[in-house]
Order: structure tokens, then C-alpha cells, then sequence
């Protein structure tokens, strides 16, 4: 048990941790055997796994590169349009003759053509329209920069729950032992005549309700391991405990706000959905404007009718159109207004959204500094409450203390334990909250050991596809 402690310390003190005595040996039950292992998993490994695995995560991934086609097809408007025709058939005539005569015969028509249409001009519809949709392939990119900040920040959150509650089932466990020789010994005292009944009730009432707290621990411990599994995508096996990243995040709450507001994903799509919408509000109004466009035609007819004076036509035909509109009944101008009113509105909701991520920062700078504080208090509580604890057992032991008084120390030293085991919880996942909410949760930013998913790669491969129903992942 002291090699494992040691190693824990050790350990401990390397990640920027510091933990005394009891509590030290606390930690090292529940994590000895993952720092004696040499395939203890760490925070960065489990965020790497979710990162590449996170289902959440890899289905807007899919989203983001069905929003990469909406480019190329607005730069179809810009292509022409070629369709070729053929039909062929079974013709049955009755021909009745001035002489009282019929005439019939079965014919077998034929006709094939080839079209290609040009649109010249369409009241620039197709530049805004590839506008929007290259807007919208930014808007995407920091919609999912979001959602793989908000996964890695699921991620920490489980890895640190399944750490806390492991530690809190083994406080509970022990807890558990020492209430058993508090009970014990209680009942040794009680044969010998030096306690009554009462002390025996006393301890027994304490071992049931540290029995219960046990149960409840491992509950909590099983659903946080589950929960684990549906973030990272394995099951928990040896983790080792995490260190703050406050190195990452601004010195100042002020920094943290102006980075949040020209840096957070949230804040970024929000202006990328404002030019959508203006832009949105042109491409109404090309219905206004009039459209000019070239078609070309060539086809080549058969006939077997032998009563015609001829047997197959071929033409040829170069057109150009130009349309002019005067009146729809009032739909064309109807978009427009609400294209300008979805701007409007576009631009309410980002600065809504900025209004709200400020909040988150300051929210979470506050909770950051407030998980430091209450950290450094629970660390003095625990020092006191096992230097109070091993006051009263030796004073019980020489007659000036009940049992009743060794049991509330007890009970104090273990729910000081446990709250610190949250607070270390609470300490690491607040400076990734921090993180998250200045909007540089990312894997470039924690130098994670994978390769970045880059969503320009998609969309240069598929922006200029003129053809081809086979995605670049070869679907």
C-alpha cells in the first residue's frame, strides 16, 4: 500500500496535484492499479477516442459535407444544360380513299434530338445564390466547430465524473471498514461494561448508513461509467487523474471576452447566417429582373408512311429568349419583404448570440475562479477533520469521549473527503469550461495526438465536380 501511495504521490506532484496523507492513500485505492500500468489511460487519450469515434461528432462531420454540395449545385446555374431525347413506337393507320377504299398500314416512327440550353443572364441568381451557399459552408464549418467543442467538453466531463465517483466509492468503502471496527469495538467495550447499549445502537445505526451511502456511490459510479461509454465510445478501464488547463485560457476576464467575441464558434456562424440572409434578399430580387437565355436544338425524324412525299426530316435550331416579368400576383416582391425581414431578424439573433456567450464567459470565468477557492477550503477541512478525528479516538480511548463523539468525527472526515474528491472534479472541469466558452476547445489548442478534421478538404474535392455520383470517400 506505501509503494502504491508513493507512486500515487509522485504522480500527483508531476500533474501539478498536491495531496497529504490520508487522502493521498484514499486516491492511491482507486487509482493504484492505473498508475502501476503501464496502459493507464489519461485525459488527452480519452479525448483523442472521442474525437475520432463520437457519433454525435462524426454525424455533423456528414451534415457539414452534404452542406459543401450546396455549392457546386449553385454553380450549375452557370453550366448548361444538355439533354438528349429518343422515341420510337408502333403507329397503326386507316387511310378511307375517295374511292370508297381503305387503305392501312402498321408504322414504325422515330425521332432523336439532343438539346443544350444556356441561361445568359437570370438577374445575377446564380452569383448570389453560390454566394449563400459558400456561406453556408462557413456557417457549417462553425456549427461543427461548436459541436467538437461541446463533445470534447462531454468527454472531460465523463472522464472526470468515473475518476470522482471511483474515489467516492472507495471513501465510501472505507468509511465503511473503519464504522465496522468502530462497531466492533463498541461491542468488546459493551461485554467488557465500559459502554451501554446506546453506543452499540449508536455504531450499528452508523455502519447501516454507511452501507447505504456505499450503494448509492456505486450506483452513481456504474451510470457514470455508462454514461463514459456513450462519449468516448469504450468502456473506462485505467484512468489516471487530470490537471487544470487554465495555461490555455486568457489571464483576464476582460481577454476572455474580447477572444470569446471575435473567436467562439457560436458567435462566428451567427455573422456567417447574417450574410446568408442579406444575400438571400438579392437572390429574391433577380425574380424581378429579366432572364436571357440561348437553346440550341438538333433532332432527326423517320417515317415508313409510304403515302408521304418524304421519309425522315433533320433539323437544326439556335434560339435565343429573353423574358421580361410584369406581374406574378405579388410573389416575387412578397420574398423579397420576408428575405429583408429574416435579415433583420438574423441580425437580432447575433447579437443575441453574442449577449449570451459573454455570459457563458463570465459565467464560467467566475466558476473557475470559484472551483480555486473552495478547493484550497475543503483540502484545510480535510487536514482538520483527520487531525480531529485522531484527537477524539485517542481522548475516547482515555474515557473523555463517547462513541457518539468518534462516530460524528468520522462522519466528518469522510464527508470532508468526499467533497474534496468533487471539488478536485469540479477544479478540471471548470478550466475546460472556461476553455469551451472563449471558443478554443479544440484539438489544435490542447495539442491532441491526432490529426485535425479539416472540413476544407471536403469541399475543395467536390466544388468544381461536374459530374460523378460517387462521394471522394468512395460512397
Amino acid at each position: 500500500m506505501s509503494e502504491v501511495a508513493s507512486e500515487c504521490g509522485s504522480v500527483l506532484q508531476r500533474r501539478g496535484l498536491r495531496f497529504t496523507g490520508p487522502l493521498l492513500c484514499l486516491i492511491a485505492l482507486a487509482y493504484g492499479a492505473a498508475v502501476a500500468s503501464c496502459a493507464a489511460e489519461g485525459l488527452p487519450d480519452a479525448l483523442v477516442k472521442a474525437y475520432q469515434s463520437n457519433p454525435q461528432l462524426n454525424a455533423d462531420r456528414a451534415r457539414q459535407r452534404g452542406t459543401d454540395e450546396n455549392v457546386p449545385q449553385a454553380l450549375a446555374g452557370y453550366r448548361p444544360q444538355i439533354v438528349a431525347s429518343l422515341s420510337a413506337g408502333l403507329q397503326a393507320v386507316r387511310n378511307l380513299l375517295p374511292d370508297n377504299t381503305v387503305q392501312s398500314d402498321t408504322l414504325r416512327p422515330w425521332t432523336i434530338g439532343v438539346t443544350v440550353s444556356q441561361v445568359l443572364f437570370n438577374g445575377f441568381k446564380t452569383a448570389n445564390s453560390v454566394r449563400v451557399a459558400e456561406f453556408q459552408v462557413q456557417s457549417g464549418r462553425e456549427a461543427l466547430r461548436n459541436t467538437g467543442q461541446g463533445v470534447l467538453l462531454d468527454a472531460v466531463t465523463a472522464y472526470m465524473n468515473v475518476l470522482a465517483n471511483q474515489a467516492l466509492v472507495e471513501a465510501q468503502r472505507t468509511n465503511v471498514a473503519v464504522l465496522r471496527e468502530i462497531q466492533a469495538t463498541t461491542k468488546r467495550r459493551l461485554d467488557a461494561g465500559d459502554v451501554t447499549p446506546t453506543d452499540t445502537a449508536q455504531a450499528e445505526a452508523r455502519l447501516s448508513r454507511g452501507l447505504a451511502d456505499l450503494n448509492a456511490a456505486e450506483v452513481v459510479f456504474a451510470i457514470s461509467k455508462a454514461t463514459y461509454t456513450q462519449v468516448i465510445g469504450e468502456s473506462p478501464s485505467q484512468l489516471i487523474p487530470a490537471a487544470p488547463v487554465d495555461r490555455l485560457s486568457p489571464i483576464a476576464l476582460a481577454g476572455a471576452t474580447e477572444t470569446a467575441t471575435h473567436e467562439h464558434p457560436a458567435v462566428l456562424g451567427a455573422g456567417y447566417d447574417v450574410d446568408i440572409a442579406q444575400t438571400t434578399i438579392k437572390v429574391a430580387e433577380s425574380s424581378l429582373l429579366p432572364t436571357v437565355a440561348v437553346q440550341a436544338n438538333a433532332s432527326r425524324t423517320k417515317q415508313s408512311d409510304s403515302t408521304l412525299s418524304t421519309f425522315g426530316t433533320d433539323q437544326a435550331s439556335i434560339l435565343g429568349q429573353i423574358n421580361v416579368p410584369i406581374y406574378d400576383g405579388g410573389t416575387a416582391a412578397s420574398q423579397t419583404r420576408q428575405a429583408k425581414e429574416l435579415a433583420s431578424q438574423s441580425r437580432l439573433v447575433l447579437e443575441q448570440v453574442r449577449n449570451q456567450t459573454n455570459t457563458a464567459v463570465v459565467s464560467a470565468w467566475v466558476s473557475n475562479e470559484g472551483t480555486k477557492i473552495a478547493l484550497t477550503a475543503v483540502q484545510s477541512e480535510v487536514r482538520a477533520a483527520d487531525i480531529a478525528l485522531q484527537g477524539v479516538r485517542r481522548e475516547a480511548a482515555g474515557g473523555q469521549r463517547t462513541t457518539i463523539d468518534v462516530l460524528n468525527a468520522q462522519q466528518d472526515l469522510t464527508a470532508a473527503r468526499s467533497r474534496l474528491i468533487l471539488a478536485q472534479r469540479d477544479r478540471v472541469i471548470a478550466s475546460y469550461t472556461l476553455l469551451s466558452a472563449v471558443g478554443r476547445l479544440d484539438v489544435h489548442t490542447l495539442n491532441l495526438n491526432t490529426p485535425d478534421y479539416l472540413p476544407e478538404v471536403h469541399y475543395h474535392q467536390v466544388r468544381d465536380a461536374w459530374h460523378g455520383v460517387r462521394t471522394p470517400s468512395g460512397q
